[in-house]
């Protein structure tokens, strides 16, 4: 795996990594938290209520795309960051304590997730393209793969975190070490050293931007197939919070201990997926075949496994390619990607990605709460083969017009 770290080299790189670890950890423990205490305290094991939560937080992502795409293209991103990681940081203060006071109610919740939605709205287009600004282009492959790493190696530590934290201490402690954990990423972008950042081209503000996005995709058919194939299995296939949340607590009857290793587990697999998509050069959409097809057959298998154990090393194998997946679509898309567009393009990406929660978690949680979970999951795994359908039929189509055009 020589060249997986060359990123690290780059000294504002490692500065950035370093806090974004930290907060990305705070985020895992709060996101096991927050299912936690729907599914658990709030209700009588209601995944539709947990799908909901999921609908609010992801939503914002299609209600403000206008805006989030030109704001990460036209302001200064590092500004726009230290902005929306400032807001977060602050609402999990607040719901913190209203669950540590004992007053926090569903409704609160609700409101809650809307409003960290809104923020993560802006937060992530200028979060994703910012990682352009810190290392060469050359190396931005690599960096955005690192930045998956650095995300799922979080996921893997923060719900054994949480799990462990909410069995001993309570819930509320883990929104309140959330909302310090801000504070390192906030540290990490006020030390950069902004002689070294490199800026990307920006747009010119012209009349119709906020559409330029859409005329750029649509005119290529890679992104199209690619975004299509993020659309299923986006809305259907990445509703993780409520696939182990039911399964853990009404298949294997689990605690949150167990519920927080489960969520690790999947991110052991992650972690491993985004350490081989780094040491990868430019990705293709073959590869994202290959995802998208090992991703539904292990959700398919997932929800035949008939222990804890097996179904935990399934979710090892569905974190594999979910991440090389995820990280090699954000991969192609920057580096295909005009960098006065990228903001805009990435915008579109992440709208589509979450964007699609409010549409399928709910319909998710309905079908674990009317079903059962392992049907849940079966979604999940259509959701995989459909999407590696869609990549072949272009992959097949793109060779028959190549073969045509030589003959």
């Amino acid at each position: 795996m020589k060249g997986t770290f060359k990123s690290l080299q780059n000294p504002n790189y490692r500065i950035w990594a370093a806090g974004a670890l930290v907060s990305n950890i705070g985020s895992w423990m709060q996101r096991t938290a927050q299912d936690w205490i729907v599914l658990t305290e709030l209700t009588d094991h209601n995944a539709t209520a947990v799908g909901i939560v999921m609908g609010l937080q992801f939503g914002p992502q299609i209600l403000l795309l206008p805006l989030t795409g030109f704001v990460a293209d036209h302001m200064d991103r590092r500004k726009v960051l230290l902005c929306t990681q400032g807001a977060m940081g602050v609402l999990a203060l607040g719901l913190g304590l209203l669950v540590v006071s004992g007053l926090v109610q569903l409704w609160h919740v609700y409101v809650f997730a809307f409003l960290l939605g809104c923020a993560a709205a802006f937060d992530s287009p200028a979060r994703q393209t910012f990682v352009a600004e810190l290392v060469d282009e050359r190396h931005l492959p690599n960096a955005v793969a690192l930045n998956s790493t650095s995300f799922n190696a979080a996921r893997m530590i923060g719900p054994a975190a949480a799990g462990a934290l909410i069995a001993g201490v309570g819930s509320g402690w883990v929104f309140l070490i959330n909302a310090l954990s801000f504070v390192a990423v906030l540290g990490s972008l006020i030390l950069l050293r902004a002689d070294k950042l490199r800026p990307d081209e920006r747009s010119t503000r012209a009349r119709g931007n906020l559409l330029d996005g859409f005329r750029y995709v649509w005119r290529r058919p890679d992104l199209k197939v690619v975004l299509l194939m993020l659309f299923l299995i986006g809305t259907f296939g990445s509703n993780f919070p409520i696939f182990i949340s039911t399964m853990s607590v009404t298949v294997f009857h689990a605690g949150a201990a167990e519920y927080g290793l489960l969520t690790s587990m999947m991110a052991a697999g992650s972690v491993l997926g985004a350490l081989m998509a780094a040491a990868r050069p430019r990705p293709g959409i073959p590869l994202l075949l290959a995802g998208a097809a090992i991703f539904g057959i292990g959700c398919a298998a997932a929800a035949i496994m008939p222990s804890y154990v097996l179904f935990g090393i399934a979710l090892v194998v569905i974190g594999i390619a979910a991440q090389t997946f995820t990280t090699s679509t954000n991969s192609l898309a920057q580096t295909s990607t005009e960098p006065g567009m990228r903001g805009r393009v990435i915008a579109i990406l992440l709208a589509i990605a979450l964007g699609g929660t409010p549409v399928g978690a709910p319909i998710v949680g309905w079908i674990a709460d009317t079903f059962g979970p392992r049907w849940a999951l079966g979604v999940g795994a259509a959701s995989g083969i459909l999407a590696a359908a869609v990549a072949a039929i272009y992959l097949a189509t793109r060779t028959t017009d190549a073969g045509a055009a030589n003959s």
